[in-house]
Parts: C-alpha cells; sequence; structure tokens
C-alpha cells in the first residue's frame, strides 16, 4: 500500500511539476502573453496563478481520495 500511495504521489506531483513548469515558461519566454487581458480585464498571469491554486487543492483532494484507507485497513 505504501509504495502505490508513492506512485500515486509522484504522478500527482508531475502533472503539477509540468502544469508550473507552462506558467514558468510563460513568463520566461513570451512575457507579453502573461500580461494580456483576456477575460475581465485580468492578466493571464493573475488567472494562471489561480489555477494553479485550484490545480493544487483538486490534486491533494485527488490523493486524498486515492490513497485513503481501504475497507479492509478501517
Amino acid at each position: 500500500m505504501n509504495s502505490r500511495n508513492s506512485r500515486i504521489g509522484l504522478a500527482l506531483f508531475s502533472l503539477y511539476l509540468l502544469l508550473y513548469g507552462g506558467f514558468v515558461l510563460l513568463n520566461t519566454f513570451w512575457p507579453a502573453t502573461m500580461d494580456a487581458t483576456p477575460f475581465m480585464g485580468v492578466n493571464v498571469a493573475i488567472w494562471y496563478g489561480f489555477g494553479l491554486i485550484m490545480a493544487a487543492f483538486v490534486l491533494a483532494l485527488i490523493y486524498g481520495a486515492l490513497c485513503g484507507p481501504t475497507e479492509e485497513e478501517q
């Protein structure tokens, strides 16, 4: 069970790392894209940042649901 939880955690971390890497790459190589205001006058950097926060929260919920105690362990 412990190695299963580790594999799930590493997979979810890798997914978040890709999302965060996209944020860093956009800021580094295409800063004008991050300055665009596509919706409600708020720039892409703010939307992307909120998206990262929400993604972290959702991934934590997924991890908790997948790695919680099973009926056999209770």
